[in-house]
């Protein structure tokens, strides 16, 4: 049996390895699919498409073009004739083309990106629906019911930022965290009118002793970390150690400290506790620490909802729309400081999270598993997207602000300083992606 069971094990680790580059392959062949068919289009040849990086494992060649399939599956290219050189006279050379033709090319890798997770969402919106971002509940004597938010309130903006679904509001608090004291600003649609409310968040005030317990209604409370700076960590505790008694009242299981918690909710007074470690008993007298918090007052939808006819197309389209919008944020939260390059996942961090997910949603069903599969491609296939856009040499963005300027002066830049700031970039985005695949590797292992 045990055999049997790691074998199992075995088995559904390598199957979501396979579903993972299979996803992250399909996005790359895609994008690289962008360029070959705008480059034939423009009379331009194609001297190889290829998915993956490395050693040729297969290849054929069918009208002047080398079709290969590569030992890495972490990339994919579509080489043109005369695309790093400075060749313009030859027919069929990238450079000999117009320099519209030439931008139309570059841009086609992103452009498909972003219709394949059109494409996609489509399919996931129609099979699940959307999250229409309606107010849920509103907090019984809150600052947001005394400025006149109702349940079944539809936001449209949250803090001046365009909402279209519910997930717009959690991905903007996430990055712009609301303030005790901040001002709450909300546009609402109600019977068909907008309503424009404002008001002051309230303030959550919670004492908290500062650990993590594992344990269930049947087993001990065990602690599962600390956290730093916080009163159980001033005290001594450790993981590990085991809960039994809090101010003389016994501790068995995570159901008695609910128990106990919610006939005795901590305040700013000193609680005695008991713990034990490797059979010795302690204690100790902690005063837990005021936490407080903003609270906007409302709960708020992130639940699908079906969609019907042209809606599922619309709500699509607005999905894409929610992709590309969190990359660009992403981003900004980079640029600021706010987000550092242990942050960033490459083509490890990426297998690893659609591993991740995989894992996660099979106790969801069939459908359920495909969908968020598919979801994970749509992120995917706009986060690339966006990112090659970025005016950054190398970068399909970087090579578009050669073209643009080339287009706007009627005469291109020395081709040889365009390939040495071509090449910089590359080398620059190879350390970086050294950088981020040893995170990466940190990170899950």
């Amino acid at each position: 049996m045990r055999k049997k069971l790691i074998n199992g094990s075995k088995a559904g680790g390598r199957l979501k390895i396979i579903i993972a580059i299979i996803i992250f392959s399909a996005i790359i062949l895609f994008h690289e699919l962008g360029h070959f068919l705008l480059a034939k289009k423009n009379k331009i040849v194609v001297t190889e498409f290829s998915l993956g990086m490395g050693p040729r494992l297969l290849s054929t060649e069918r009208n002047g073009t080398r079709y290969s399939l590569k030992l890495l599956p972490i990339g994919g290219s579509c080489a043109m004739l005369g695309e790093d050189t400075d060749e313009e006279d030859e027919p069929g050379t990238f450079n000999s083309a117009p320099v519209g033709g030439r931008i139309a090319v570059v841009a086609a890798g992103p452009v498909f990106n972003f219709i394949m997770a059109f494409v996609l969402s489509v399919i996931i919106v129609g099979m699940v629906g959307y999250e229409p971002s309606t107010v849920l509940s509103v907090k019984e004597g809150s600052a947001a019911e005394a400025a006149g938010l109702k349940e079944g309130d539809v936001i449209t903006s949250y803090q001046g930022y365009h909402v279209d679904l519910g997930k717009d509001i959690y991905v903007y608090s996430y990055m712009n965290e609301l303030k005790e004291g901040d001002t709450v600003r909300l546009t609402v649609k109600r019977d068909g009118e907008k309503k424009e409310i404002s008001y002051q968040s309230d303030t959550n005030v919670r004492y908290l002793l500062g650990c993590n317990f594992k344990g269930d209604d049947t087993t001990a409370m065990t602690v599962e970390s600390v956290m730093e700076g916080m009163p159980l960590d001033d005290a001594g505790v450790k993981e590990g150690d085991v809960i039994t008694s809090i101010n003389g009242v016994k501790i068995g299981n995570a159901q008695d400290y609910q128990d106990y918690i919610k006939e005795n909710p901590l305040t700013g007074d000193p609680v005695e506790l008991t713990y034990t470690r490797d059979g010795l008993e302690y204690h100790a007298s902690i005063t837990p620490k005021e936490y407080r918090t903003a609270d906007s007052g409302f709960t708020y939808n992130i639940y699908c909802q079906k969609a019907k006819g042209l809606d599922v197309i619309r709500y699509g389209a607005v999905e894409v729309k929610y992709m590309i919008r969190t990359t660009v944020l992403s981003l900004k939260e980079l640029c600021t400081g706010k987000l550092g390059v242990k942050d960033l996942s490459g083509p490890v961090g990426v297998v690893d999270a659609i591993g991740t997910t995989y894992e996660q949603s099979k106790s969801e069903g069939t459908v359920m598993l495909w969908m968020n599969m598919l979801n994970m491609a749509v992120l995917l296939s706009a986060n690339l997207g966006v990112m090659n856009l970025l005016p950054f040499p190398a970068l399909d963005g970087g090579r578009l602000v050669f073209l643009v300027v080339e287009a706007v002066r009627r005469k291109p830049i020395n081709r040889q300083i365009e390939g040495m700031v071509h090449f910089a970039g590359l080398m620059l985005l190879m350390v970086l992606m050294v950088v981020v695949m040893y995170n990466d590797i940190v990170r899950i292992f």
